[in-house]
């Protein structure tokens, strides 16, 4: 029983946005690979949260995380993950996850997790 609760969860449309400290993920990572790590971390986040193997990432976000270079990634990022169906029909994945980031964070302190209406 409680699996069908899970499968119905997964299947819902929900975005949320989340607070991802990329520091703690790319720590002793080589300079030349910071910024392509942060990228796969984000997608790995994305993943775990959402439950959906297909990630996409934003172009904004990917110039977000790259903006200082390759070695100099953010340590913090908000992101809004958007669980979508997907319209085409080859697909095996009924869904994706779209990750953007949220512009106009000036700190992260006392952020939490927050449901988003679809409507934005």
């Amino acid at each position: 029983m409680t699996s069908d609760k899970k499968r119905q969860a997964i299947s819902q449309v929900v975005t949320r946005e989340y607070t991802i400290n990329l520091h703690k993920r790319i720590h002793g990572v080589g300079f030349k690979r910071r910024a392509p790590r942060a990228i796969k971390e984000i997608k790995k986040f994305a993943e775990k949260m959402m439950g959906t193997p297909d990630v996409r990432i934003d172009t904004r976000l990917n110039k977000h995380v790259w903006h200082k270079g390759v070695k100099n990634v953010p340590f913090r990022v908000r992101v809004r993950l958007a669980r979508k169906r997907n319209e085409d029909e080859d697909s095996i994945h009924k869904l994706y996850t779209l990750v953007t980031v949220v512009d106009g964070v000036e700190s992260f302190k006392g952020l939490t997790t927050q449901n988003v209406d679809v409507d934005e």
